[in-house]
């Protein structure tokens, strides 16, 4: 195949031009993101049941919808929750395998089966079954500087006009509103109620009746009398739209003419329909949306639509009213993915110099370097085709893919150099009789480098799906890589050099000071290779104990899953204790607001408070704020980066006592899980009963705030609070004649609020609602002003047939898998890895009584699957490259003497990350395969010449010390334009730089070291390998042994 292409160097170009085409095609094409879809699909059910205690909630609706999510594909674990507000919320959470669409149509048919058993209340608000993540893709905040604004004004044009043009954007999945739109709010007041002898029923259905929509059809409509002339509309009466209206509605009226308005009874406004959440920007009132991306959607595409949307939508705002993004994970993917192109281009200007310092030639080392656009190029093709994305990993790999690809290139530019030097033939001869002796060889790097990375594209879960972004980048990049080697650079070498290029000895000045350097090095490190080739046996002994050495390290390592970037946010969470108001949570915001914008103002930009919402679940008592830092040139000096920002907070907030204040920084991958560190459920799986799970709950946090490896552990929930028992006796309501069905919506209303019916508000549907005013709900002693109506028209006082006491009860309660559960999240300390503290965390649930059990969710289940994964990971990687060159060799072998080095490349690696003290992470083994892939590399380099004198008859020591020799230039070469391909990685600094620096690490390391010891070590294991498998090469060793004095080994050329 060479020969043919040697001889049709146009066509050879046609062949890379049209490959580089399809890559600047694809380039355009092809979707941006920061990770690719990496989390499981999980789908959600949410549910309302307004009014009810969250016990009542998880008995009549989660339980209920739980058993009957059976027979679903891919089920990996299900979690709920019921909160004392009426909401239930079921997560499935699937397999990566699975379907998000099949899995959503599957649940909502399971949930079909459940809506019959289900409460009338909560069948008429709704169910809702969402495919999303949890995690939010980005919060919209609006604000407004004009003091004429309320909340509730901004609230209101907020779900309003834009909630809804939003989740109708491509790929937006849930859409959470901070705020609420406007109702129609019926305040009542019980003694006057009282005192007209009426009661809330009455009044809810004077609303109902009064504020209705009729349907009275057409005069003259068909079929007709002959002759009609005339079709008309009917209208009666139609919904009211303002406040004067309902103030008129009638209640009670008698023949005297006098009537009882609602206005007599009530005090009626435009308020809003939930007061539960309120927000503010720096201190403004605001209001603001969260919004989750669809399961399957490009989180960069989703967010400029949401922005183009808003963009259009501001063009009508009020005056006034201005957007902002206190959190979103875009910028960071941009700056991110600019950070690794910059990389990229670094590393091929290294790779560039260190190829012209050998080649010492610009016609030499321009060959290798037109190799390297079309082979990325063609990679991005390839990417394309098979549905890939540009992203982080593919990035990644694409920088380790310069020093792979440019390998190959160079390999044949300098046999071809060599050989004409050697045997003085012209550039297109020596070019054909090169590629006789390496085509071999490189199809065998090829084929090596890809078997390493294909196993990784068969794991399963997050990893499986991070591994594959490599996988396929590079085993695309080595296929392209190899192809180019043989078709195009020969072609270049054939028509490029000059026969007077190869006369490197004659050089002058830097260059001729530099290869009289490198033959004197090539020569001391011949003979040094000829003096270990006597003591195989020790240097055996010697290997014995790296390997070991390395073995031992390797296990030693802390284990971590992603490494945390700085993503240009914070979060801050306040628990305040349960029953705490409103009011109170906004006191402890504002503290926390203050420290953003007072002490960190020179690193944070903005401050989005929410109180009564947090990714804990919602109530009065707790709040969150998303912290928007400011542009990384911006905070370029030492500590103001995002993990020191949280550890001054967390210093700070640990000093407000009323409330539990945590700043933590969002995860590398977003989608799985809002906060970094561990998360998991305590489960009661012996069904023990809720104060039990409570005990072992406190028991468990007690033990983690005395271990110095964890830091933060926090119940992801609410704990136990109390609550005002209203008990009705049954006896008396009888004697009285009072129906218990009037009692119960009587106390719903009052206290709870009832959504009566809809009016109609600027052209739009929204609520009417009706509760006691303010003052008559706040005390115990209030239930004694509220009235019922016995069957005689008598009204009866509460306190005739009510008492109340107090008692304890959970504001939220959460389920793991059917199982009463609760949520804890926590972190580890510094220097310590999330597996050691997830390690800490089962050794402590086991000194818990029994029944309790640990089942890790999100990202924590992702990285115990991860770990589990790596040591098959690694060991079917070295098994297919053993298999691969078995077959290329039609030996046993020589693959078993490449093998051996892999080991010393591992040290390399191993010992780099720990001198950085970093962690065992999916980057880390992605770069330990690379390594492996690279000490196999070399080692075929030497073996595959080695073999290939000793078979045209040299001695065996003459043979390997030959290869030595002459593939000593080729290796180191290649080894270091490899090895600074990854710096920039190592050393990188900018936009998310931890990433690079766990890849560049690990594979500078492993680089290093596999080719410094490999040089010396791959002749023994072939020597010694020979030895034991061959037979000419045991007799010559048996007879070097019977001349007392072994003769030196021959200097062959």
């Amino acid at each position: 195949m060479a020969r043919f292409f040697i001889d049709r160097p146009v066509f050879a170009w046609v062949l890379a031009i049209l490959t580089m085409l399809a890559g600047v095609m694809s380039l355009f094409n092809l979707p941006v993101s920061q990770y690719p879809t990496i989390s499981p699909t999980t789908i959600t059910i949410s549910a309302r049941y307004p009014g009810a205690s969250a016990k009542t909630v998880e008995d009549s609706v989660t339980q209920v919808i739980e058993q009957n999510m059976t027979g679903l594909d891919y089920l990996r674990y299900l979690s709920s929750s019921s909160d004392a507000f009426g909401n239930a919320t079921i997560t499935l959470t699937f397999d990566s395998e699975a379907d998000p669409d099949i899995a959503q149509v599957q649940v909502q048919n399971k949930l079909q089966l459940a809506l019959t058993s289900l409460p009338m209340e909560v069948q008429n608000q709704g169910i809702v079954v969402n495919k999303s993540n949890t995690a939010f893709l980005m919060v919209v905040a609006v604000y407004s500087e004009d003091p004429d604004f309320t909340e509730n004004d901004i609230g209101d044009f907020v779900v309003t006009n834009i909630q809804d043009p939003i989740s109708r954007v491509t790929g937006v999945g849930q859409v959470q509103a901070f705020g609420a739109q406007y109702a129609m709010r019926v305040w009542l007041d019980p003694f006057k109620l009282t005192q007209f002898n009426l009661t809330a029923i009455d009044v809810a259905n004077a609303i109902s009746e009064q504020n209705a929509q009729v349907s009275s059809g057409q005069l003259g409509a068909a079929p007709a009398q002959e002759g009609q002339l005339l079709n008309a509309t009917i209208s009666s009466a139609s919904r009211l739209s303002s406040v004067e209206e309902f103030q008129n509605i009638i209640l009670k009226s008698d023949a005297s003419g006098s009537n009882v308005y609602l206005k007599d009874v009530a005090r009626v406004e435009r308020g809003a329909e939930s007061y539960d959440i309120r927000g503010q920007y720096n201190g403004f009132p605001a209001s603001g949306l969260g919004i989750s991306l669809g399961t399957g959607a490009n989180a960069l595409e989703t967010a400029n639509a949401v922005k183009e949307r808003l963009e259009q939508l501001s063009a009508t705002f009020p005056e006034g009213l201005q957007i902002a993004y206190p959190f979103e994970t875009t910028p960071f993917v941009k700056a991110s993915i600019q950070e690794v192109v910059k990389t990229l281009l670094e590393a091929i200007l290294l790779v560039f110099l260190i190829m012209y310092l050998f080649l010492q030639n610009f016609r030499a080392t321009i060959i290798p370097t037109i190799a390297v656009p079309v082979v990325l190029l063609g990679t991005f093709a390839i990417l394309y085709a098979t549905g890939f994305s540009v992203n982080t990993l593919t990035m990644f790999a694409m920088v380790l893919a310069i020093g792979l690809l440019v390998d190959d290139a160079i390999v044949v530019v300098e046999n071809v150099e060599r050989v004409m030097h050697e045997d003085g033939l012209e550039p297109k001869e020596a070019t054909k009789k090169s590629m006789g002796q390496i085509t071999g060889a490189l199809i065998g790097v090829g084929l090596t480098l890809s078997a390493v990375f294909v196993p990784m594209a068969f794991m399963s879960g997050s990893t499986g799906v991070i591994y594959r972004q490599f996988s396929i980048t590079i085993v695309a990049a080595m296929t392209l890589s190899v192809l180019v080697a043989i078709i195009l650079t020969p072609a270049l070498c054939a028509t490029l050099l000059k026969k007077g290029d190869a006369e490197l000895l004659e050089k002058k000045g830097f260059f001729g000071w530099f290869n009289r350097k490198f033959d004197a090095m090539t020569a001391g490190y011949e003979t040094g290779v000829a003096k270990l080739l006597k003591r195989t046996g020790r240097m055996l002994v010697v290997f014995l104990a790296m390997s070991a050495g390395a073995g031992w390290l390797f296990m030693n390592l802390p284990t971590s899953f992603l490494p945390d970037e700085d993503q240009g946010t914070v979060f801050s969470m306040a628990i305040l204790p349960p029953n705490s108001t409103q009011e109170q949570t906004e006191k402890t915001l504002e503290k926390m607001r203050d420290f953003y914008l007072v002490d960190e103002k020179d690193n944070v930009k903005s401050v989005f408070s929410v109180a009564g919402f947090s990714f804990a679940g919602q109530g009065q008592n707790m709040g969150m704020a998303f912290i928007g830092l400011k542009d990384w040139s911006q905070r370029e000096a030492p500590g103001a980066d995002a993990a020191s920002i949280t550890g001054r907070a967390m210093g700070y907030f640990s000093t407000i006592k009323e409330a539990l204040v945590f700043a933590f920084a969002p995860p590398a991958i977003q989608e799985l899980g809002n906060s970094t560190g561990f998360d998991f459920y305590l489960q009661d799986s012996l069904n023990k009963g809720h104060d039990a799970l409570v005990a072992a709950q406190g028991q468990l946090l007690g033990m983690a705030a005395q271990n110095p490896k964890l830091v933060g552990v926090r119940p992801n929930g609410q704990a136990d609070a109390p609550m005002y028992k209203v008990n009705i006796d049954h006896v008396k309501l009888r004697a009285l004649d009072v129906s218990i069905n009037d009692v119960n919506q009587i106390l719903s209303a009052a206290w709870g609020g009832a959504y009566i019916n809809d009016y109609i508000d600027r052209g739009r549907v929204k609520k009417v609602m009706m509760q006691s005013d303010a003052e008559y709900r706040m005390q115990p002693k209030d239930f004694d002003s509220w009235y019922v109506r016995n069957s005689k028209g008598e009204m009866v006082p509460f306190s005739a047939f009510a008492s109340g006491e107090w008692t304890y009860g959970s504001p939220l309660l959460q389920r793991f898998d059917g199982l009463p559960a609760m949520n804890i999240q926590g972190g580890a300390a510094p220097g310590v890895s999330t597996g050691e503290a997830m390690a800490e965390i089962e050794a402590m649930v086991e000194k818990l009584p029994e029944g309790f059990t640990v089942n890790w969710n999100g990202i924590s289940y992702e990285e115990r699957l991860s770990g589990n994964q790596a040591p098959m990971l690694y060991a079917l990687s070295i098994l297919v490259v053993f298999l691969v060159l078995a077959a290329l060799y039609e030996s046993w072998s020589v693959p078993f003497a490449v093998v051996l080095v892999v080991p010393l490349g591992v040290l390399g690696a191993v010992l780099a990350v720990m001198t950085r003290s970093m962690d065992n992470d999916v980057f880390f083994q992605v770069s330990l395969l690379t390594t492996v892939g690279l000490a196999t590399k070399n080692a075929i380099l030497i073996v595959e010449f080695a073999k290939d004198y000793y078979e045209k008859g040299a001695g065996l020591i003459e043979a390997t010390l030959h290869a030595v020799r002459v593939r000593l230039r080729p290796i180191i070469m290649t080894s270091l334009a490899f090895g600074l391909g990854v710096v920039p990685l190592a050393i990188s600094s900018g936009v998310g730089s931890a990433g690079q620096n766990a890849v560049g690490t690990g594979v500078l390391g492993g680089m290093i070291s596999a080719t410094i010891l490999g040089i010396f070590f791959v002749p023994i294991f072939f020597v010694v390998v020979e030895r034991l498998f061959d037979r000419r090469a045991r007799k010559e060793s048996e007879a070097e042994l019977s001349e007392t004095n072994p003769k030196p080994a021959q200097q062959s050329e």
